[in-house]
């Protein structure tokens, strides 16, 4: 999903709408307008009293109004405009930062100005002595509702999360507001009030400044053209479309961006059921773009990515899969404007694929990590409707439930040497170090390096899982019976059994035999600069 850079107009008409609802409540208070007032005090003495004799009912919206307050507000700041640096989000951070500095001046303020006394009640579930026009709780909330609405259009990729985000935050902001009026420490109005001024106030800062990054091409010259007279000015996609969830929105998107760093046009081809990305890649390739963008999981980067090996025409990666584990170790954006951006203008950089092949097995290639036994029956028990909807979760649960996949007896050649025999639960051959969530399972594995590395895991028991994640995630470089490492530039593996087979997290079907070689140097991937 993408927040558009170029709807200033519209949103500055949508805060002015925001101000002018605060300005008419704020004014029928200073006339004294019979009809508001006694809609204020109809509508808040029933919630008052409610919560008056509830105690439990009074004591949760006193722990609300606490852990809602201003103090609360700007630790939820500070700690969201952290999290979008770490991110590298500046500009989404500055903007959170902008909003919510506005928000709290702009409330002192105005309670000095209006003067409006708190309400007066018999038996109160709060007393609180400043001025009551309008609720800082309410400003405050809506605000933060409106930069977690903006947050899920500009990052979360899920409709469904990013749906569930959005509805949740406005919900949670509603309740916020209700809680003002059952402490009866607001009137209604205060609260409608200040949910027209803080959430005017986010879109106010939206139209005066984008919280979308910068593109390269906006921040950065163009890079030198080692042939500037071959440079065709033309981008090739290669899409599956259904990974992106509006084909048409992100046709435009790409269209736009490539655009703005300088290309002619864009040249679409969309991969089928029966071709992941190789038939469409060779012809972008003879159409003479400059650079295929593979969209889509990590099948479709591996298709396209196999073809323009050795072509001299670099691949920009826009991840759209659950694994996407060749984007995350080249550490390219997840994002989907930073990465066609990245892939549109980012620099090239040559990478190693690993040539694969096995018993029942075409020969082909993987770009992340190979693997037998109890990683590929993760992948092979995964349910596809469960992954889609939580994403890389659901690997974790496939493994939970096959921990004690049997081991199997397994031989392995390094370089061509003599073979060694091992029992292993799982034997992995990666050309990056690291899995999901960062998981560290071949720290020094490197992806432009010539070799591919080996580890084979062997927990006896159950608990041995304990030792075994330990070594992993403190990445000892310790090798022995629980967690053995090789590397070299090709490795055979070879099982007395068949066993459960995968490559780049999809299942290949079970065998005996994984052939692997390193072809070092043989692509060309477009990262950040």
């Amino acid at each position: 999903m993408h927040l558009a850079p170029t709807n200033r107009i519209p949103r500055l008409f949508a805060a002015l709408a925001c101000f002018a609802v605060f300005a008419a409540i704020a004014a029928l208070l200073v006339l004294q307008w019979p009809p508001i007032l006694k809609l204020d005090e109809s509508i808040s003495k029933w919630p008052q009293q409610v919560a008056a004799d509830n105690q439990s009912l009074g004591s949760f919206f006193k722990w609300l109004g606490t852990f809602t307050g201003t103090r609360a507000q700007t630790v939820y700041t500070v700690i969201i405009a952290v999290l979008l640096l770490i991110k590298k989000q500046h500009r989404a951070a500055i903007w959170t930062i902008a909003v919510m500095v506005t928000v709290g001046i702009a409330i002192p303020l105005l309670k000095r100005v209006f003067e409006r006394d708190r309400p007066q009640w018999s038996d109160p579930v709060v007393t609180l002595h400043n001025y009551s026009f309008p609720s800082g709780h309410a400003v405050g909330i809506s605000a933060m509702a409106s930069i977690a609405v903006v947050l899920s259009l500009l990052l979360v990729r899920k409709r469904g999360l990013r749906r569930t985000l959005i509805v949740g935050s406005v919900a949670f902001a509603l309740l916020v507001g209700a809680d003002r009026i059952f402490l009866g420490v607001h009137y209604f109005s205060d609260v409608i009030a200040g949910f027209a001024l803080g959430t005017g106030i986010a879109l106010l800062w939206l139209a005066i400044f984008d919280p979308n990054q910068k593109t390269i091409a906006e921040k950065h010259d163009p890079l030198p053209q080692a042939n500037p007279a071959v440079r065709s000015g033309h981008v090739g996609v290669v899409l599956n479309p259904i990974k992106v969830e509006d084909p048409a929105k992100f046709k435009a998107m790409m269209e736009t961006l490539a655009a703005e760093a300088g290309y002619d046009d864009v040249k679409w081809w969309h991969t089928t059921v029966e071709d992941t990305g190789h038939g469409m890649a060779r012809e972008a390739i003879a159409a003479g773009v400059d650079v295929v963008v593979a969209v889509g999981g990590d099948g479709t980067i591996r298709a396209v990515c196999e073809e323009l090996a050795e072509s001299g025409v670099p691949v920009g990666i826009v991840p759209a899969g659950t694994g996407n584990l060749l984007a995350r170790n080249l550490e390219l954006p997840l994002y989907l404007r930073s990465a066609i951006d990245v892939a549109l203008s980012g620099q090239d950089r040559a990478i190693d694929l690993v040539k694969i092949s096995g018993d029942e097995l075409e020969s082909g290639v993987f770009l992340v990590m190979a693997g037998m036994g109890f990683d590929a029956a993760i992948m092979e028990g995964v349910n596809e409707n469960f992954k889609d909807k939580v994403g890389w979760p659901a690997y974790v649960w496939s493994g939970l439930k096959g921990m004690m996949f049997p081991a199997i007896w397994v031989e392995i050649s390094i370089d061509g040497g003599e073979f060694t025999r091992h029992h292993a639960r799982t034997v992995v051959i990666g050309n990056v170090g690291y899995l999901q969530a960062g998981l560290p399972l071949l720290p020094n594995a490197s992806i432009d390096d010539g070799e591919v590395d080996v580890v084979l895991l062997h927990p006896k028991r159950f608990v041995s899982w304990v030792p075994l994640a330990a070594r992993i995630l403190t990445q000892s470089e310790r090798s022995d019976d629980l967690v053995m490492r090789k590397r070299g530039r090709s490795v055979v593996v070879r099982a007395e059994q068949k066993a459960p087979r995968q490559i780049d997290g999809d299942p290949i079907g079970p065998g005996k035999e994984i052939r692997a070689e390193s072809a070092h140097g043989v692509l060309l991937v477009r990262v950040p600069r």
